[in-house]
């Protein structure tokens, strides 16, 4: 059976999306990992990748996708409210507040500074 190991993102202005990531991922308990060849940045824990920020491969412009959202598993609601707050100061926009969006789900949604869709939620115990 076949697991999501690693999401990435594209940007065309890597240096502004590292400083963004850098700070965001550092309240998600991602830290940096390595300098992609792109130019960009790969995050992670205990040595294995979780999320990138990268230049695309093909040379072309990054481009949202329409539909296209990643999404990050947070312990409590209060990791949620400081992932979607720590968006926010550091230039991301809101495109959902906190809040439940099903039986104890708590969401909360936003985009980077090249428009990417993220997800931060928790899900109750049990």
């Amino acid at each position: 059976m076949a697991t999501l190991a690693y999401a990435t993102v594209g940007s065309n202005r890597l240096e502004e999306a590292k400083a963004f990531y850098d700070e965001l991922m550092a309240v998600a308990g991602l830290p940096a990992l390595f300098e992609h060849p792109s130019g960009g940045r790969v995050y992670g824990r205990d040595g294995v990748p979780g999320f990138g920020v990268l230049g695309p491969f093909d040379g072309k412009p990054a481009t949202v996708g329409n539909g296209a959202m990643f999404a990050f598993r947070c312990e409590t609601r209060a990791e949620v409210d400081a992932l979607h707050a720590r968006a926010l100061e550091l230039g991301g926009t809101c495109e959902g507040a906190p809040g439940l969006r099903g039986p104890g789900w708590w969401f909360a949604y936003f985009r980077d500074l090249d428009g990417n869709k993220l997800c931060a939620f928790s899900l109750p115990e049990g």
